[in-house]
C-alpha cells in the first residue's frame, strides 16, 4: 500500500476508544449480527475477516459457526494485541494475522467467505480497487464477499451526520462511500451478484451492507 496506514478512528492515540465508541454510537451488535447472518456460514467454511480490528466480528463469526475455520487480518500490531486478548477471553479458536488488505498473504482460492466491517472507507479509491481484486483472488469459486460500511446517505439528516466521519477519516477516502460507488467497485473487481442488501440509520450516517460473489 503506498498510502500511510490509517488506524481505527483515524489516529493511533484513539485506538483504545474504538470498541466503546463503536458499541455506543454505531448499533454495532445489530449490524455485525446482520452481516454474519447474511454470510450464511456453513460447517467447514474457511472465513476471512479483513480489517478485523479488535476481533469483535471475528469472534462473532466463530461463535455463529463453530465448525468454520476463521481467520482475522489487520495491519495494526497494537490492535492485534488487543484482539488476541479478546479472543483468549472469549475462549474461541481463531487465527490472527498481520497484513494489508491490498496484499493479502494467502494463496488463490483460499476462502469460502470474506467479511469486512468499516474498512473500505479508510482506503483511497485505488486501494479499494486493489483490495477488492485481492479479495476476489483469495475467494474460492462460488465464494462470497460480505461488507458493512458507510453507504449513500438516505436523506439530508444522514448526509449531515456523515460529515463528522469525513472530518475524522478524510474526505478523499470516504467519497466513494458517500457517493454510492461501492457496488460499482465490486463489479469492477470481477464480482457478480452484487447488491446492497440493507441499510441502517446511525448517529454518524447511513451504514450499508453489501454482498458479491466470485462466479464459478
Amino acid at each position: 500500500m503506498t498510502d500511510r496506514y490509517i488506524p481505527a478512528l483515524g489516529h493511533a492515540w484513539l485506538t483504545g476508544l474504538y470498541d466503546p465508541v463503536l458499541r455506543i454510537t454505531m448499533r454495532e451488535a445489530t449490524f455485525k449480527s446482520r452481516l454474519v447472518a447474511q454470510a450464511d456460514l456453513r460447517p467447514g467454511h474457511r472465513v476471512l475477516d479483513i480489517g478485523c480490528g479488535t476481533a469483535t466480528l471475528t469472534i462473532e463469526i466463530k461463535r455463529s459457526q463453530p465448525a468454520a475455520e476463521v481467520v482475522g487480518l489487520d495491519g495494526d500490531p497494537e490492535v492485534l494485541r488487543r484482539a488476541a486478548d479478546k479472543v483468549a477471553a472469549a475462549g474461541v479458536v481463531v487465527s490472527l494475522d498481520q497484513g494489508l488488505s491490498d496484499q493479502l498473504p494467502y494463496a488463490d482460492d483460499s476462502f469460502d467467505r470474506v467479511l469486512t466491517s468499516l474498512l473500505l472507507h479508510h482506503l483511497t479509491t485505488e486501494n479499494k480497487r486493489r483490495t477488492l481484486t485481492e479479495i476476489r483472488r483469495v475467494l474460492r469459486p462460488g465464494g462470497q464477499l460480505h461488507i458493512a460500511d458507510w453507504g449513500r446517505p438516505q436523506d439530508p439528516v444522514m448526509r449531515g451526520a456523515f460529515f463528522l466521519v469525513q472530518l475524522l477519516d478524510g474526505f478523499t477516502t470516504t467519497a466513494d462511500n458517500v457517493d454510492g460507488r461501492i457496488p460499482a467497485l465490486l463489479r469492477d473487481a470481477g464480482l457478480s451478484e452484487v447488491r446492497e442488501t440493507q441499510h441502517l440509520r446511525t448517529i454518524f450516517g447511513t451504514l450499508s451492507l453489501y454482498q458479491g460473489e466470485r462466479s464459478l
